[in-house]
């Protein structure tokens, strides 16, 4: 225990903060399935996965921009995450630069071959969980691609692509711990959550509704992910709760924490841009559409590369729905 937590801290210490290349987590929840919103959908709002634009191989004004740069800067420049395993992070065992690579990082490398030409023409920067929309607003980032779910309070801010991958928050505890998942096993635990993520609005929304212990400690809150691990491995926090699909990855980096219960949200993650960036919007969602069809290099195969090892082999749990257009502007 005391080798993994320090090979965690030194991983973390030595992650860069800034860009050259990415962080995530991600809804309501009582023990049963709800909505991935942080807090309950208001009524204008439902099936948030759904209100995005219809697919469009054209450019337009956003994609002009990006294509029109110059030299160096001729890139696609993408919020990720640079630490979480086999999403998006620097392997510490690669040979020359550590590259950012993972599920996440694949789908970046399509969407820039469809727009630029080149796989490669990306210029990744490292964002916290809480800079996301941010980075995006500010026109920092072209867009984010970093195990970010869709929900109505976001789609005030930014706009999102389809989903790409489905998962749900779960639990993430010591494997020796009484904690059994979302329920009252959780009264008096000290729970860690990223800032900005949907775990913490869930936990907060939870207590409120009474699906969750008043007396849950979820103050516990970090810039990014993996930041809860570290501190459940030093054992500040008896709990972490993230998406299902960032915790199996953690529990695969340290063998003495598990999953605990079952998945009590269902989300959906997506590619976030501005909010008017329609022709990049449509673009995205058109790319997703090819990356599903593709057989031999597409979703299924990055899912088989980097996902398969924690979350099994049959991707079916894993697979978006059949995507659906309803946003007409």
């Amino acid at each position: 225990m005391a080798a993994v937590c320090a090979l965690a801290v030194v991983l973390a210490l030595l992650l860069p903060r800034t860009q050259a290349a990415g962080d995530g987590s991600t809804g309501t929840g009582s023990p049963g399935i709800a909505q991935g919103s942080p807090a309950r959908a208001e009524e204008e709002c439902t099936d948030p996965e759904k209100q995005t634009l219809s697919p469009s191989g054209a450019d337009g004004p956003t994609i002009e921009e990006i294509k029109n740069r110059q030299g160096e800067k001729r890139k696609l420049v993408v919020g990720v995450d640079q630490n979480s395993y086999r999403w998006g992070y620097r392997n510490p065992n690669s040979t020359g630069t550590a590259e950012l690579e993972g599920f996440d990082i694949d789908l970046v490398h399509r969407i820039a071959e469809d727009i630029l030409g080149d796989p490669d023409a990306v210029q990744f920067k490292a964002i916290p969980t809480n800079q996301r929309i941010p980075a995006i607003q500010e026109g920092r980032v072209d867009m984010v691609v970093r195990t970010m779910t869709i929900n109505c309070d976001r789609l005030a801010d930014v706009a999102f692509s389809a989903p790409y991958f489905k998962t749900g928050q779960q639990v993430l505890a010591p494997k020796s711990s009484t904690v059994e998942g979302y329920d009252d096993t959780l009264a008096d635990r000290k729970i860690c959550t990223a800032e900005g993520s949907t775990a913490y609005s869930t936990l907060e929304q939870g207590q409120k509704e009474g699906d969750l212990p008043a007396s849950a400690d979820i103050s516990r809150t970090v810039p990014n992910q993996l930041d809860c691990l570290v501190r459940l491995q030093l054992g500040e926090v008896d709990a972490v709760v993230t998406d299902g699909a960032l915790a199996a990855s953690q529990a695969a980096q340290d063998p003495t924490v598990e999953l605990k219960g079952a998945a009590f949200t269902t989300e959906y993650y997506g590619v976030a841009m501005k909010k008017d960036a329609d022709d990049l919007v449509r673009r995205v969602n058109q790319i997703l559409v090819d990356y599903r069809k593709d057989t031999s290099g597409g979703w299924q195969s990055s899912y088989d590369k980097w996902l398969s090892a924690t979350l099994g082999a049959e991707s079916e749990d894993s697979e978006p729905p059949a995507p659906q257009y309803l946003r007409k502007s």
